[in-house]
């Protein structure tokens, strides 16, 4: 596996990460009864967020 295959494969994981988070955030608004308005919000929030911890994840490995 060469180096650029290995950041690519690395750089797909840290997105689905984030993505996870911000949608499981989402999920979570829909599921308590939140509008959709308020589901974007809520989205929106978890996608920072989980852009957040990825970041300080990587920056204390």
């Amino acid at each position: 596996m060469s180096d650029e295959e290995r950041r690519a494969g690395s750089q797909r994981l840290y997105t689905g990460f984030v993505v996870l988070v911000g949608a499981s955030a989402g999920i979570m608004a829909l599921s308590g009864g939140a509008t959709l308005v308020q589901t974007a919000l809520v989205t929106a929030a978890g996608l920072a967020l989980g852009g957040a911890l990825m970041w300080w994840l990587l920056w204390i490995a």
